[in-house]
């Protein structure tokens, strides 16, 4: 430590003026060791600075670097972290806190005891040392202000020992008789011997005149004394007059303790009546109620607004007497049991009360709301009715009944509910089982009898009005609680579906999927489904919000906004959201109310979702094309009410009717590609356009129309992918198998009419098959052109081959005119078999011949014979070049010119 101590001096602080007093060597705390030196320093230069520097070693380890340096006197404290035991670990707190770990507890304590030093000596700002030993702060004795002078120049170091110079300052009057007596001596200065010697023999003459002094006041001495014994007896005098004093005073103070005794119990007596009075007008004040609040109590008319005021200030009044806080000792007096057994009656008694009245309250509206579901539903049980006639002439309206008025009178005892809630919870809890099941009843009904008229308009047959009708309600005989409803609905899958007699005839359509073929419906009856399917959603939904919204207000439930997990059919519903034991008076947590407002939700309208699969299947069966219409619209709602609350009954009841819904979709789809592939093809006649390829662009076509701006694009740009691989897949299949019409001509035709429904409707999606429709199509029109027209100058074809076989053997263009075979005599041997009548012939029939493999529908004769008389063009003019270049200079032409095949063709043309 002395190298590295003596080689930082020299390196670091020697030049700027600095002198190294204490170094410890230490790291970071909580770090990985990265070791470095805090170094305490003072300038050599006035005024003194005292400094803390921070000395790291370089990376290349090769020499020391001052990294940052902090004044002295912006330290505050100092912390050894442990006074008793040693510690390596200290504190140092400047502007932050900077937490060391010394290399060995004699550096840190060296450090800390140098600082110290330090401080005394320059610092008025004392800085405060925490669990530092104080042996450690006590090696050098104070040194204070006084007793440092400021221009000594004194060392101080950080080594074992501090030297600090000690010393008396003499004040002006001794200076001044020092000098007075230095003046009366004259060898003062020269000779100091002399100087002390005279300075001893004074003091000798000075202690002898002392004592002769003290013997001389012997005779004061003794006069002293004896005044001294005079004082001691007047000090006993004292003593005895202060003795019968206290004696007399005695009496005085056991007067007055009796005095104080008594005026305490006094105070302690008043004390007692004022706190007895306080407790008094505490009970009096908080646990009377007044007689109006017990008459309206027991006697409040519940029926009227004003008597239901008056009851829930009576019950608010009873609840706070009932919950007030007593002070310790209460319970025990027995007035205060009686009050609370008084109120503990009234409590059961007006519980038991509004218990009963609102029982009475739910089958009244029960039986209200049944008979006018019986008034609604009556004309269709009337007998000798015409059952025939259908229900939109009797104008029955696809609507729900309006709960509201219901709802409204009800919520008038919302604040006696809460009440009773936190009161008496089982009667609350009996209440709740009793609403659900009338108005689970009911619900049933009137949401059967709904399924029921929307099935009905649907199909646009009466067949069920027979039995809708007879799904009367008995309401003889029904009263009290008892009242139960009787009666069952037909059942809903059963129902036939009867095409109009002016709809096109069945055929073998990709898409039937039922007992209804798509091809028999048109836009108007699918557009009838789609706005009743649509109205259905539209009624349920408010229906499900307004009781959702009236049951948490009216049983007093937190509003689930964000509801963890679902719930399903598979919970306890009988059961309730009672399941579960619970206190009287005790409150349900909010996550278990939101639970009971889910449970009671899905008691009540449980017969919401197998209802609306049911109609879902009958708009499937109806029409397999319903099912885009069925997706489109639940996904919409869904969407919808997610966005209200994600978790709510009627999110989670429209997500399971989407599932099924998808199913259905996907079903419907999967069915279209499996009759692609289950289409035969007559073999007697052309194939033309394959039905699954028209039906496909029926089915895309009314698609886009569905699903524009849909929230499930999605899944209909999914079912486009397999719909079209399917297309084209069989399209090549069905074109491998037929033996009537030219391969080329079926993949030509159909991939042709493929491309021109994608380029219409211009699906993003399909971007790359109307690509790849478009290629094929070309691609097997030229095969098919190719094909068609093969060699129409057979014999021409054959000698200009030979022509051209020689020349490939290496014989030059115009030395073949000299071979024997291929002569000019040879050439025009065989060009005059080929006259403009001959060649005209061969084209007429090569337009019968494609007439009959092409179909009308498509349309494309005129386009394959435009590419024929291309084709032909083509081949005419390759003959005349070779012509030209193997036979240059000789005359030979063809007996028709190119003008003529274009005569030819157009007259063929125009004559078919």
């Amino acid at each position: 430590m002395t190298a590295i101590k003596h080689a930082l001096q020299r390196d670091i602080f020697t030049p700027n003026d600095e002198r190294l007093l204490s170094i410890v060597n230490v790291c970071k705390a909580g770090k990985k060791k990265k070791n470095c030196f805090l170094c305490a320093t003072v300038t050599t230069e006035r005024p003194v600075q005292v400094k803390m520097v921070k000395v790291k070693k370089s990376d290349k380890g090769d020499f020391y670097k001052r990294q940052i340096a902090w004044l002295l006197r912006d330290l505050a404290v100092v912390d050894a972290k442990d006074a008793i035991k040693e510690n390596p670990e200290f504190d140092l707190h400047f502007e932050k806190i900077y937490k060391w770990v010394a290399s060995s507890t004699a550096e840190k304590n060296a450090f800390i005891s140098c600082i110290w030093k330090l401080n005394q000596r320059y610092l008025r700002k004392k800085i405060d040392f925490v669990n530092v030993s104080s042996q450690l702060l006590e090696e050098l004795p104070k040194v204070t202000e006084e007793s440092v002078p400021s221009g000594e120049n004194q060392s101080v170091t950080g080594g074992d020992e501090e030297v600090v110079d000690v010393y008396q300052e003499l004040n002006a009057r001794e200076e001044q008789d020092i000098e007075i007596m230095m003046e009366g001596c004259e060898c003062a200065i020269s000779n100091a011997e002399a100087f002390a010697e005279r300075l001893s023999r004074e003091l000798q003459v000075l202690d002898g005149a002392n004592i002769q002094s003290i013997m001389a006041s012997e005779k004061q001495v003794n006069i002293l004394m004896k005044l001294l014994d005079e004082a001691l007896k007047e000090v006993d005098q004292i003593e005895l007059k202060l003795s019968s004093y206290e004696e007399m005073l005695q009496s005085v103070k056991e007067q007055m303790d009796q005095i104080s005794e008594s005026n305490h119990l006094i105070h302690l007596s008043n004390t007692n009546n004022v706190k007895l009075l306080s407790e008094i007008e505490f009970l009096v004040n908080h646990m009377d109620l007044a007689k109006g609040h017990i008459k309206a109590l027991q006697e409040g008319d519940l029926a009227s607004s004003r008597g239901i005021e008056a009851c829930t200030n009576a019950a608010d009044a009873l609840l706070q007497c009932m919950n007030v806080a007593l002070r310790p000792g209460h319970d025990m007096l027995l007035a205060v049991k009686q009050q609370q057994q008084r109120f503990s009656d009234l409590r059961e008694q007006f519980a038991r009360r509004l218990a009963s009245h609102l029982n009475n309250v739910f089958v009244q509206q029960f039986t209200q709301a049944l008979l006018q579901l019986y008034n609604r539903s009556y004309f269709l049980s009337v007998p000798g009715h015409d059952q025939s006639s259908t229900l939109a002439q009797h104008s029955v309206e696809l609507a729900l009944p309006n709960h509201h008025p219901f709802h409204r009178d009800l919520l008038r005892y919302a604040k006696l509910m809460e009440w009773l809630k936190s009161t008496d919870y089982g009667k609350y809890e009996g209440l709740t089982k009793n609403y659900m099941d009338y108005l689970s009843r009911l619900y049933e009904r009137e949401i059967k009898d709904f399924f029921e008229v929307a099935k009905i308009k649907m199909t646009g047959t009466t067949k069920e009005s027979k039995k809708f009708g007879q799904r009367r309600l008995s309401l003889v005989g029904l009263h009290g609680s008892s009242g139960k409803l009787t009666g069952s609905t037909s059942s809903l899958n059963k129902l036939s579906v009867q095409s109009s007699g002016n709809r096109r005839s069945q055929s073998s359509s990709l898409l039937d999927m039922g007992n209804m073929s798509a091809s028999d419906l048109d836009v108007a009856d699918r557009t009838k489904f789609d706005k009743i399917f649509e109205q259905v959603l539209s009624e349920l939904e408010p229906l499900c919000l307004a009781e959702q919204d009236f049951i948490s207000k009216f049983f007093k439930l937190q509003q689930h906004q964000s509801m963890p997990g679902t719930m399903t059919e598979a919970e306890d519903l009988d059961g309730g959201p009672f399941s579960r034991q619970h206190n009287a008076g005790v409150p349900l947590p909010v996550s278990s109310e939101k639970d009971m407002i889910r449970q009671m939700m899905i008691k009540i309208f449980r017969c919401i979702e197998p209802e609306l699969n049911n109609l879902i299947a009958l708009g499937d069966k109806i029409d397999s094309f319903n099912s885009l219409y069925m997706l489109v619209k639940m996904s919409h709602h869904v969407w919808t009410a997610q966005n209200v609350d994600p978790a709510s009954f009627l999110s989670t009841t429209l997500g399971n009717v989407l599932v099924t819904v998808k199913r259905n979709f996907d079903k419907c789809i999967s069915n279209q590609i499996r009759q692609m592939e289950e289409v035969k093809i007559s073999k007697k006649s052309k194939v033309g356009i394959l039905p699954f390829v028209a039906e496909f662009e029926e089915f895309a076509g009314l698609a886009e129309s569905i699903f524009k701006n849909a929230e499930r694009r999605g899944d209909l740009d999914k079912a486009y992918t397999k719909l079209i691989r399917g297309v084209f897949v069989n399209v090549e299949k069905v074109a491998n198998e037929s033996q009537k019409t030219p391969r080329d001509v079926v993949m030509m035709e159909n991939f042709h009419h493929i491309f021109a429904t994608l380029s219409r409707l211009k699906i993003s999606c399909l971007e790359a098959e109307k690509k790849e429709a478009k290629q094929k199509y070309t691609d097997h029109l030229q095969s098919y052109v190719i094909y068609s027209l093969g060699q129409p100058l057979e014999k021409l074809n054959h000698f200009f081959e030979g022509v051209e076989a020689r020349v490939a053997q290496g014989i030059r263009e115009e030395e073949v005119s000299y071979q024997l075979a291929f002569n000019k005599q040879e050439l025009r041997k065989v060009i005059k078999e080929y006259p403009g009548k001959e060649v005209k012939k061969g084209l007429d029939n090569l337009y019968k011949k494609v007439d009959k493999h092409l179909c009308e529908e498509e349309n494309l004769l005129q386009v394959v014979w435009h590419s024929m008389q291309d084709e032909f063009i083509r081949q005419y003019k390759h003959f005349e070049g070779l012509i030209a270049r193997c036979y240059p200079g000789s005359g030979v032409t063809m007996e028709f010119t190119i003008q003529d095949i274009l005569d030819y063709c157009s007259s063929i043309a125009q004559s078919h």
